[in-house]
């Protein structure tokens, strides 16, 4: 078991996270539950901002809204003073709806839609990130019958494969996102972006992966990039304004998880654009990166309680919960693996291992394969750790089972940001067709 943030056991020997008691805020507000310890967040966001900006004044730190993103946490970013990557017309819409400016805002996304991109040019976001030759010629018609000018960073494949799961490996050639070096393209889509009057290019983009704890990577990154930005140099004579390495900063979800510290994460990718721009000859670029995991992911955690345990013999005890792949599809996805605690029963000591199923109707639908843990009985809480990111964003209504309820702790205040779902909002949408309807009536007679 690891703590993190405002994470404590208090006095009765409950789990406690932000001073609020979580056995109090499942009362309140009913399970599952996402928890997120603002406290952490802001202190995250400022690590961010003030270490880059000490180390690289002329940088630009871009929260990935994709991790998590709301209302409220897009006013946090702002209260911070970070930009904002979005990418969709639904993340830019939350954004605006909470007052983000879109000057501030970088979009992304492999297929943007001309709907998207129109509403993007309309509100006036400050930078649209390129993933294709056929978007950057999207992008130019919608600008031109707009009538605006759409600034652009290209992304770049830079052929470096991280070692992380597969299904988040963004880097390597093979791969639906970006340009290639290798074949020539993205180079095509500089001078094709130079010769459009709507097109404003200033800069290049790259993310190699995510949940990444090797540095290497990312250095190598670096030096890709900046050569890349030479030869645009060589052959445009246009001096790339702009370098943005993306995200994909690990976090820690179990014990032995061991991330790199930020300091000396900024301290190599500095170092490596410094030495590459001094060996070219170049001006430095401003340098911008979207952290998202690394921002929210150790402060959220996910409160369930337990219902059903089932043993069979000799081989393994299940115990359900009342959420699972529909709170946190990583599992399903990526085999995704977690430390958890027993909220009201914090300072126990271990008893029995375990296995944690959800109540989806999937054999896959386990959040936890053999953990350690206190006896268990139900109606105990157990609070998964490291939820943060990717948990809400990808909650989902799988067998209909509503999404839960999102809250912001601090200083011993709970504030709900994402209201808990209930069986009518999951109809809203729906519709019967007048002949079904028809249909009903007469069944019922």
């Amino acid at each position: 078991m690891f703590l993190t943030g405002t994470m404590r056991i208090n006095a009765a020997g409950h789990l406690e996270i932000g001073g609020c008691d979580t056995v109090e805020l499942a009362k309140q507000y009913g399970t599952p539950l996402y928890i997120m310890d603002e406290t952490l967040i802001r202190q995250n966001c400022a690590a961010y901002r003030d270490t880059f900006a000490a180390l690289y004044p002329d940088s630009l730190v871009a929260y990935a809204g994709k991790a998590f993103l709301t209302t409220a946490m897009c006013c946090l970013v702002e209260e911070e003073g970070l930009a904002l990557d979005v990418a969709s017309g639904g993340e830019i819409y939350t954004a605006h709806v909470a007052g983000f400016p879109a000057s501030r805002m970088i979009y992304h996304g492999n297929n943007k839609t001309p709907d998207e991109i129109r509403f993007a040019l309309d509100l006036g976001v400050g930078r649209f990130v390129v993933d294709s030759l056929s978007e950057l010629e999207l992008l130019n018609e919608v600008a031109v019958a707009a009538g605006k000018t759409a600034t652009v960073l290209i992304r770049v494949k830079p052929g470096i494969e991280a070692h992380t799961h597969h299904y988040i490996q963004t880097g390597q050639m093979d791969s639906k996102f970006g340009l290639g070096l290798a074949d020539g393209q993205a180079l095509a889509a500089v001078k094709t972006a130079l010769k459009m009057k709507h097109i404003k290019f200033t800069g290049l983009h790259c993310h190699i992966g995510s949940q990444i704890f090797d540095l290497k990577p990312f250095q190598l990154a670096v030096h890709v990039m900046m050569d890349f930005i030479q030869e645009i140099r060589k052959k445009t004579g246009v001096s790339v304004q702009e370098l943005d390495l993306g995200g994909g900063f690990g976090i820690r979800y179990l014990r032995d998880d061991n991330p790199y510290a930020l300091t000396e994460f900024v301290e190599l990718i500095v170092t490596a654009v410094n030495a590459k721009a001094a060996e070219h000859n170049l001006p430095l670029p401003k340098l911008l990166v979207e952290p998202g995991r690394s921002i929210v992911g150790e402060a959220g955690t996910t409160l369930y309680t337990v219902g059903t345990i089932k043993d069979v013999p000799g081989i393994r005890r299940y115990v359900a919960v009342d959420g699972g792949m529909t709170d946190n599809l990583r599992t399903a996805l990526y085999e995704a693996k977690y430390e958890a605690i027993v909220a009201n029963k914090a300072k126990a000591a271990a008893e029995e291992t375990v296995s944690i199923a959800g109540r989806a109707c999937e054999s896959g639908d386990i959040l936890i394969w053999d953990i350690e843990l206190p006896a268990l009985k139900r109606g105990d809480l157990l609070a998964v750790l490291s939820t943060g990111a990717y948990h809400y964003s990808m909650s989902n209504n799988y067998n209909r089972f509503p999404r839960p309820a999102v809250v912001f702790v601090r200083d011993g205040r709970a504030d709900v940001v994402v209201e808990r779902e209930t069986y009518a909002d999951i109809t809203r949408n729906d519709v019967i067709p007048p002949r079904l309807q028809q249909s009903v009536r007469q069944a019922a007679k």
